[in-house]
C-alpha cells in the first residue's frame, strides 16, 4: 500500500447507482492469482464493444477522464459478491478515492485494506458535485485525510468522517499483516513464553 494523507485528482463522473462487482470486475477474470494486472479489466463489459474495441460512450474512455484518480458515483457502489478483486481493480486502474452516497459494507471495508479512500457523502451534497464536474472541464478535487476534507478551486469545502483507525491504517500504509507485524515483538515473546517453534 502507498501511504494516504492528501490526494488531488481528476474526477470521474459515473452516474449510475448499484453499481455491482460483477459489473466492476466480472467473474472470468476472477482466476487470476496474483493481485496486480485487473486495472485493465475494470468495467470490462461496459468498456468495451463485442469486437474489443474501446466503447467511446463509457465514461472511462473519454479522453477527458484519461487520469482520473477520483471515481464519483451514485449509492450503492459495490453491491453483489463480495469478491476482493473488485477493490484490487479500481486500485490497479489508478483511483485513489471514491465518493458515493453509499457503498456496499463488504466492498467499502475492502477499499480501505487495499489503499483507497471510500467517502460516503449526503445525496444532495453527490449531486452537487455531480454537478460542479459537469460545468467544469477537468474537473479536479483535494481530498485531505488529515483534515478530514474535501476542497476544489471555486470555493468549495467539504468534511467527511472517517474512524481514527482506519485513517491511521491510511495515512502510514498498513494492511493487516503490517498491523499484525506492528505486534512482533509482543507475538515473539509470548511464543517464546509458551515454547512455540
Amino acid at each position: 500500500m502507498k501511504p494516504f494523507t492528501k490526494h488531488s485528482g481528476l474526477v470521474l463522473p459515473m452516474d449510475r447507482a448499484h453499481v455491482d462487482t460483477d459489473q466492476i470486475i466480472p467473474k472470468q477474470f476472477l482466476k487470476r492469482i496474483e493481485r496486480t494486472g485487473f486495472g485493465e479489466f475494470l468495467f470490462y463489459d461496459w468498456r468495451y464493444l463485442d469486437d474489443g474495441s474501446d466503447n467511446p460512450d463509457f465514461e472511462l474512455n473519454r479522453p477527458e477522464f484519461k487520469g482520473a484518480t477520483i471515481l464519483l458515483a451514485r449509492r450503492n457502489f459495490g453491491c453483489g459478491s463480495s469478491r476482493e478483486h473488485a477493490p484490487w481493480s479500481i486500485e490497479d486502474y489508478g483511483f485513489r478515492v471514491l465518493i458515493a452516497p453509499s457503498f456496499a459494507d463488504i466492498f467499502y471495508n475492502n477499499c480501505f485494506k487495499n489503499g483507497m479512500l471510500p467517502i460516503r457523502l449526503e445525496e444532495s451534497v453527490v449531486d452537487d458535485l455531480f454537478d460542479r464536474a459537469a460545468k467544469h472541464e477537468g474537473y479536479k478535487l483535494t481530498v485531505d485525510i488529515e483534515t478530514r476534507t474535501i476542497s476544489d478551486k471555486y470555493g468549495l469545502s467539504l468534511d467527511f468522517e472517517v474512524d481514527d483507525f482506519r485513517r491511521h491504517c491510511l495515512i502510514n500504509a498498513l494492511d493487516d499483516i503490517d498491523l499484525t507485524l506492528e505486534r512482533e515483538p509482543e507475538i515473539a515473546a509470548y511464543e517464546a513464553a509458551h515454547g512455540i517453534v
